[in-house]
């Protein structure tokens, strides 16, 4: 249908079920099904887009026609890139059938066993309050060019998160999983988890701000190192803008910039990530080692920044989703150590376990300074042992130089959003200042 001298369509199909409930009950079930055509035409210099989700012939030919409209009206864009012709991608199996038929009866099977396991954590806590999501998606994603590229990924993902509150409104307690596979996620642990954090953390008690020792769970540290991701742009850091840059001008690419024992990857491939190994335009999204035992090895090119460096694409443009989400393609993995959580709190003499970070805003882009609040389980750990429930904190703290500060790592494992991460010890966290909320 369409007559531009580049064209590029991107399809994405998808369905999401998803079950919500509150005060120890399922408030909602709902389903959402969709199937979204995005086209881009290119004429010269000039690009536009168009998209619909009506998929008659009619439908997209108009589709077709106000994206080559647009195009005209366009103004030219000095960076605009071609479109692909073909590419090889990277095999990667993400879809799993179990996931992609969780229907609604599973679902509210899955939320009974996690409400029945927090009821059994209770003991003296009096009834508490459960509340939570559960989130099935599976989708397909495809992009196709008139140079003949054509790329194809499906994949699933479910999510199930809970948040336990004791009835004096003291204690909050939450735990979340997430996994390609259904059967990889223990909706039953996760209802114990938030429990026993809830009925721990009643009452808690205030201790000054200021520079701790943090054992930071793995939902934590997955809450601040997208953020890192996010600055390993390479333009940024060529232009003198970015954590990257270089006084006096280039990277820091090849400085060690963490402590020995971090290293940071994207993979499509790996086991534990399985994400889409070609981005928006349809570039593939090879495996890339950002920081390796903390060296700083490689940052983020787009197409365009790429060749005017000389240098390769490391994938992630093109607004079709490049399966990392974080800044990088390729999905996030942090490599983790050997001590669980447990044994990374025994070997502390004094400090404050962190569950997770809410409401994280950034404050400095040259050092990666953010600043957030600790939720839902805060402690104070006394000579290797959990003590004490506290207030929560705000904190201002950058993972770029957290990670310097590294007393020791954790294993690794899956987060709800899909990262994977490590506990992690870190010494002289920045907590500014306390907060109410619970």
């Amino acid at each position: 249908m369409a007559s531009a001298d580049g064209v590029r369509v991107n399809l994405n199909s998808s369905w999401q079920g998803n079950t919500r409930f509150a005060t120890s009950q399922i408030t909602t079930s709902g389903g959402i099904t969709d199937t979204t055509v995005n086209v881009s035409v290119t004429v010269g210099k000039r690009r536009a887009s168009a998209s619909t989700n009506v998929l008659d012939d009619a439908s997209l030919k108009r589709t077709v026609e106000l994206a080559e409209r647009l195009a005209r009206l366009s103004p030219e864009d000095a960076e605009l890139m071609q479109e692909l012709g073909p590419q090889q991608y990277a095999k990667v199996e993400a879809y799993n059938e179990a996931t992609a038929s969780l229907a609604p009866d599973l679902r509210a099977k899955a939320v009974q066993s996690l409400m029945q396991a927090a009821r059994a954590e209770e003991g003296s806590a009096g009834e508490l309050a459960i509340a939570g999501f559960l989130e099935a998606q599976a989708g397909v994603t495809c992009v196709a060019t008139k140079s003949g590229l054509f790329a194809y990924h499906r994949a699933t993902q479910v999510s199930l998160s809970c948040t336990a509150r004791t009835p004096d409104g003291t204690g909050s307690g939450w735990a979340s999983g997430g996994a390609r596979d259904w059967a990889q996620l223990d909706a039953a642990a996760l209802g114990r988890t938030a429990a026993r954090k809830a009925v721990s953390s009643r009452n808690p008690q205030a201790i000054e701000p200021g520079m701790y020792t943090v054992v930071l769970e793995p939902q934590a540290v997955a809450d601040m190192i997208p953020a890192l991701a996010g600055s390993l742009n390479a333009r940024q850091a060529d232009e003198g803008r970015s954590a990257f840059s270089k006084k006096g001008g280039g990277t820091r690419v090849g400085e060690t910039i963490a402590d020995a024992r971090v290293t940071l990857l994207s993979d499509p491939a790996d086991p534990e990530l399985l994400t889409q190994p070609f981005d928006g335009e349809g570039q593939p999204v090879p495996r890339r080692v950002w920081v390796e035992n903390g060296v700083l090895k490689e940052l983020s090119y787009s197409r365009y920044w790429a060749q005017s460096q000389g240098k390769a694409p490391t994938g992630g443009g093109g607004g079709g989703g490049g399966g990392g989400g974080f800044g990088v393609p390729g999905g996030l993995k942090m490599v983790g150590g050997t001590k669980s959580t447990a044994e990374l709190i025994a070997s502390t003499e004094r400090g404050v376990l962190v569950t997770h970070m809410f409401y994280i805003r950034p404050l400095d882009p040259r050092t990666v300074l953010l600043t957030g609040l600790t939720r839902d389980g805060t402690f104070l750990i006394e000579k290797g042992k959990v003590t004490k429930a506290l207030k929560n904190f705000r904190w201002n703290e950058s993972p770029l130089l957290m990670l310097n500060r590294v007393e020791e790592i954790g294993v690794a494992e899956r987060t709800a959003r899909g990262q994977v991460m490590p506990a992690l010890k870190i010494k002289d966290f920045n907590f500014t200042s306390l907060s109410d909320a619970v």
